[in-house]
């Protein structure tokens, strides 16, 4: 327990058990046949990074990516502060007390103090769960309030719509009001993590981590719908997480206790490991149960954003405690929706930084409202909406790193070949999975590799368990021409973005 004493509305560090019974009978949540929670965000199903401000502070003034991140003053924040503590406080309320980071060097501590039972659930599992002994001395360093039934009005509240998320580095206070969507809290936290950092020679990243049986550490950085979780979740290596780390001058360490994982389509045949980690203790947000209660993980009628979310202990190959040494590979995860990209391709140090500055995926027809074709995608280092610091900052540590410990970079396309989407057809996970494993092996060490004239990428011309012709994206293409048009047109908005760094 906390050095907190509890009252009738106040519920402290309990435990899953109590949690998941509070979950059905106080806040609206069903239980699935798997036995995991489905709770519901309502009118948020995803982030809603317009609505993220940090405090202007004369100390973070000239730190701060101002182009990338909103700014309120301190006035402000104290009247939303002062608004959801009072809100929480009239309110029965949890508080979940927790660890960001595995290293304990670079930890910090984080209490969360929660209106919604399905909240207080969620971020246990999310974050690193302290011992008990732990619990009897914690002292935050970090207070996040998430008020998220209290909306917001503009014109009474100066904000710009009825949620906001504040974050003040001086008083190390984070304030969630107006969305109930959980997925806030992780993101201030990582947040927090991208800032603090840096600064301490540590390269935080948007990445999921593995272990071969070797001990060969792999990164994995990509955005949504890339395939992050899913291809870092393997059963032949082990995990040590899903989504945010840290590389120290010792090796990586993840900065969660557990793995929030897009279920749309979720299969047990493609994605075991994912399909069994959803059980008693997880968390289905936003998912439709049909009549018996079992999950329908291909109905995307409240968002596609369908999410599941649960501790590391319910992965059977997860790495305890989380860490693992300097990565010998790192692999940058692309859905390339125009279907130009190679399926795997080797990056020098210098193109490595310029994909990293670029981060670049494509969103196809159906992902979100008014998408009808695919539509270029760029977010900067794999996660621009998390990025307090400007991205040279994040990209000049990666160059360093990779320099020092002499990792491998891969740029890997999961999306489309033989032609863009709605005329090729989207590349196998099977084939990317084996292409990994060809890689993290070293058989790609003795294989031939040409050189692609547009992207100025090297691309192996044969891998095992996948075919010779995949591998080459004009040979996939019924139209050269059409091909040789498409890269082109991508290669140049590759340059022009990038030049936004220059």
């Amino acid at each position: 327990m906390s050095s907190l004493s509890n009252s009738p509305q106040t519920y402290i560090n309990p435990a899953v058990e109590t949690l998941i019974q509070h979950c059905l009978e106080f806040d609206n949540c069903k239980l699935a046949s798997n036995g995991a929670v489905v709770a519901y965000s309502g009118k948020y199903c995803g982030r809603t990074p317009k609505d993220k401000f940090f405090v202007r502070q004369a100390h973070s003034e000239s730190e701060i990516w101002w182009d990338n991140n909103g700014s309120v003053d301190s006035e402000q924040f104290q009247k939303i502060s002062a608004k959801a503590s009072g809100y929480l406080d009239s309110s029965p309320k949890y508080i979940i007390d927790t660890f960001a980071g595995a290293d304990s060097h670079y930890r910090i501590a984080v209490r969360f103090i929660v209106e919604r039972p399905y909240h207080a659930l969620f971020i246990k599992q999310l974050l690193i769960r302290p011992s008990e002994e732990e619990l009897a001395n914690f002292s935050p360093d970090w207070t996040v309030r998430d008020a998220g039934k209290l909306s917001l009005d503009p014109a009474v509240d100066g904000t710009r719509n009825d949620a906001f998320i504040g974050i003040n580095i001086d008083q190390k206070e984070v304030v969630i009001v107006g969305t109930e969507y959980a997925g806030e809290m992780k993101k201030a936290v990582f947040t927090i993590m991208n800032y603090l950092l840096p600064k301490q020679g540590v390269m935080s990243m948007h990445c999921s981590a593995n272990i071969g049986k070797c001990g060969d550490t792999a990164l994995f950085f990509g955005l949504s719908g890339t395939g992050k979780t899913t291809l870092s979740a393997d059963p032949e290596r082990m995990l040590i997480g899903d989504d945010e780390h840290g590389w120290t001058d010792e090796g990586v360490f993840n900065i969660e206790g557990g793995c929030y994982a897009k279920c749309i389509r979720l299969k047990a045949s493609s994605e075991p490991e994912i399909w069994t980690a959803i059980r008693s203790g997880s968390v289905l947000e936003n998912v439709i149960l049909d009549s018996s209660g079992t999950p329908d993980y291909d109905d995307d009628s409240l968002t596609e954003n369908t999410r599941a979310a649960y501790p590391l202990e319910h992965i059977p190959h997860a790495v305890h405690p989380s860490v693992g040494g300097h990565p010998q590979n790192i692999v940058f995860l692309t859905c390339d929706a125009l279907g130009v990209l190679p399926p795997i391709s080797r990056l020098s140090v210098e193109q490595a930084m310029e994909h990293f500055l670029n981060g670049y995926t494509a969103k196809v027809a159906g992902t979100e409202a008014g998408v009808t074709e695919p539509t270029v995608t760029f977010s900067a280092c794999f996660g621009a909406p998390f990025l307090p610091l400007h991205p040279k900052v994040y990209a000049h540590l990666l160059g360093e790193k990779i320099r020092k410990h002499g990792a491998q970079v891969w740029l890997i396309n999961t999306g489309w070949t033989g032609g863009p989407y709605g005329v090729g057809s989207r590349i196998k996970l099977a084939y990317t999975r084996a292409m990994l494993k060809a890689a993290f092996s070293g058989v790609l060490e003795n294989v031939e590799f040409v050189f692609d004239p547009i992207f100025g990428l090297h691309v192996p011309v044969c891998c095992p368990e996948v075919p010779n012709e995949l591998l080459i994206p004009r040979a996939t293409w019924a139209d050269p021409g059409a091909y040789a048009g498409l890269a082109m047109k991508l290669k140049a908005l590759f340059d022009a973005n990038l030049a936004k760094f220059a």
